[in-house]
């Protein structure tokens, strides 16, 4: 799930949920608005289930992202504005503010 809460004209804060299952990898969501940088934002473990973590961003801007688990593995969101082709192959996420 993607949640997002205007800050100001220019700014939207965005959290990022998913599921937390026990005994899961560490999630981090990565993208070029933190240089896909895996220890950016790690998504944190919450008591309502779920994991998550927010970002502030610019708004009027496209951002590309994806997930990144600590055992390697590279997912998406469902909830995503839409996807793309990436210069590995990959399909990355899209996300419109």
């Amino acid at each position: 799930m993607i949640k997002r809460t205007n800050e100001s004209d220019s700014k939207v804060k965005v959290t990022f949920v998913l599921p937390y299952e026990q005994g899961q990898p560490a999630v981090s969501v990565v993208g070029d608005f933190n240089n896909w940088d895996a220890a950016a934002n790690k998504l944190v473990k919450r008591s309502n289930g779920t994991c998550s973590v927010s970002v502030t961003l610019d708004a009027g801007k496209t951002y590309r992202f994806r997930y990144y688990s600590a055992d390697g593995v590279w997912s998406n969101d469902s909830e995503a504005d839409g996807y793309e082709v990436s210069e590995h192959g990959s399909e990355n996420c899209l996300l419109t503010l």
